[in-house]
């Protein structure tokens, strides 16, 4: 069969989608990128956010439209929306064939099976227990840099999220299992690993007791031909000295850090159920700087959580600008059904929110910018990932930015350089978010 994969969402569902498309590649089937002309047609879907729901519905409906034609044989669903409105979908979504769950997607071949032998309504949604991990998989980023999911699921039970909901409790995959999956995937060429889960810091606690995420690095700075290994989704409460210590000690991890804080106020910490507090934030901030003091800082934050006042808003401001945030994203709250967070007093009128993050972005913009201007003159090795057409400038990122939600640097070079590639580069101009360089 001729498959069509649409991977929607966050880089953790990818994860999910290379392993199915793995699967499907062993069975025989042929991945192809023109929806038209697909036998069977894939959609893995992400529910974090009302916005992300509306897009997976959206493809859902466009998609369909292919069985007005005689092509297209099967159209399937997989992931958080599949996960979250099981019981519904048939009956809302009739152009869906077959439903598959968050932790059955190991499943896609007998699903695949099912459908073609005529037994539609398929729905495969087993418990949220043990994780699954497919061994093999195809990349869709390209080959040099990969993502290596190191646990499913989350135990943090924020009063915003629907995660644990859909994804389950946190489940840690075996450290070998996991070097084995890199050892092979840099063995195929990826030069950078970057480590995902709901919560990265807290890995290995289910399965050994304590926190074993200092030592699955040590295990990884071994892998030779690997580069660098880039840290996402790290709770700040969970930051401690021996990982700081442990990014110190092995020099292929970046010095780079994705620490989602969502607020910076108690009392709006306390209500979306974090466990940390604005001290402990700053502290934990201020550890990271002064042992690291080339470290990146990216953060994420969340405007207009039901009670969030004006006051408190503006205390967020200004804690946006003491701390100038190497990189930042800002989301308007989502009111999400299932959550606690949902039938809490005090919601904010939606105008309220997005003027809000809006203003947190345009603070940030200044910031970066700000940022960036410090780092003229400076040299930088830059991880090439492609080449302006008819241009003699690649684009590229440092060890600052990760694929997809930070900035490039754009390198001018008349002499040739592949995709995959390392050049030393030194920053001539910059603007908001990227920078702009001559290779060296």
């Amino acid at each position: 069969m001729k498959v069509f994969f649409a991977s929607l969402g966050c880089d953790k569902n990818l994860v999910d989608s290379e392993k199915m498309l793995g699967l499907l590649d062993e069975a025989g089937h042929t991945i192809i990128d023109n929806e038209e002309e697909a036998d069977i047609i894939i959609i893995n879907t992400c529910s974090f956010i009302h916005d992300a729901m509306e897009e997976s519905i959206n493809s859902v409906i466009e998609y369909g439209k292919y069985k007005e034609n005689d092509n297209l044989k099967a159209l399937i669903m997989t992931g958080c929306l599949a996960e979250r409105y099981k019981e519904e979908i048939f009956k809302e979504l009739p152009e869906v064939d077959a439903v598959i769950g968050t932790n059955s997607y190991d499943k896609i071949i007998d699903v695949i099976n099912d459908v073609l032998g005529d037994r539609r309504d398929s729905l495969v949604c087993d418990t949220l227990d043990k994780p699954v991990n497919p061994k093999k998989r195809l990349l869709s980023t390209g080959g040099h840099f990969a993502y290596l999911k190191i646990a499913e699921g989350c135990n943090k039970r924020c009063t915003y999220c629907i995660i644990p909901t859909l994804r389950g409790n946190y489940r840690s995959f075996p450290i070998e299992d996991i070097v084995a999956e890199a050892t092979e995937l840099v063995r195929y060429g990826v030069k950078e690993l970057i480590l995902v889960a709901q919560e990265t810091t807290v890995y290995g606690m289910d399965i050994y007791g304590s926190k074993k995420l200092t030592e699955l690095l040590d295990k990884l700075q071994e892998i030779e031909g690997l580069d660098w290994i880039r840290l996402l989704y790290c709770y700040p409460e969970e930051i401690d000295d021996d990982l700081i210590e442990a990014i110190i000690r092995n020099d292929k991890v970046c010095h780079y850090i994705d620490m989602p804080i969502q607020h910076s106020e108690d009392s709006i910490l306390s209500r979306m159920g974090r466990k940390t507090n604005k001290a402990s934030l700053q502290a934990v901030i201020n550890r990271l700087r002064d042992r690291i003091p080339d470290i990146v800082i990216r953060t994420t934050l969340i405007t207009g959580f039901p009670g969030e006042t004006e006051d408190e808003f503006n205390s967020l401001c200004e804690f946006v600008k003491d701390n100038r945030f190497n990189r930042l994203g800002v989301f308007s709250y989502s009111r999400e059904e299932g959550t606690k967070a949902f039938d809490m007093d005090g919601q904010v009128d939606d105008d309220i929110k997005d003027s809000r993050r809006d203003i947190i972005m345009s603070l940030q913009q200044d910031i970066s910018h700000s940022n960036n201007e410090a780092l003229l003159e400076k040299e930088f090795d830059v991880f090439i990932e492609g080449k302006l057409v008819d241009d003699d400038v690649y684009i590229g990122r440092t060890y600052m930015d990760a694929p997809d939600v930070d900035g490039y640097f754009f390198v001018n070079s008349d002499k040739e350089i592949n995709s995959g590639d390392f050049v030393r580069a030194k920053v001539t101009d910059y603007n908001e978010y990227d920078l702009i360089g001559e290779a060296t």
